[in-house]
């Protein structure tokens, strides 16, 4: 499986694409398609016929995913997007911002 620099839960911006300058946080990561599902950005809308989940059905608006490569994390300490970096800090490999420096959560 292929490991990619952006998270679940992570707040991105968008710097591509026609939501580009958005932020939001990552809803879902999809690995296999280098895709991640941003929330309030790329919102298209979907026809669904009557379910369990939606009795009317009619038009859903809802999130489509957006290529990893034009989100970049958001910086913790400057709130600016940055690139993201790993290093080894007690045999432990952990994702920091290039930016500051500083450690992700």
């Amino acid at each position: 499986m292929k490991k990619l620099h952006i998270k679940k839960g992570d707040t991105v911006y968008v710097n591509a694409g026609n939501d580009k300058g958005k932020t939001g946080k990552v809803l879902t990561v999809i690995p296999a398609k280098d895709r991640v599902i941003v929330e309030g950005v790329n919102v298209i809308s979907k026809h669904t016929k009557p379910n369990a989940a939606h009795p009317q059905g009619g038009i859903i608006k809802q999130e489509a995913g957006i290529h990893v490569s034009n989100v970049q994390l958001i910086d913790p300490v400057s709130n600016k997007p940055t690139r993201v970096g790993y290093k080894v800090v007690d045999g432990k490999k952990i994702r920091y911002a290039k930016k500051s420096g500083e450690e992700i959560k």
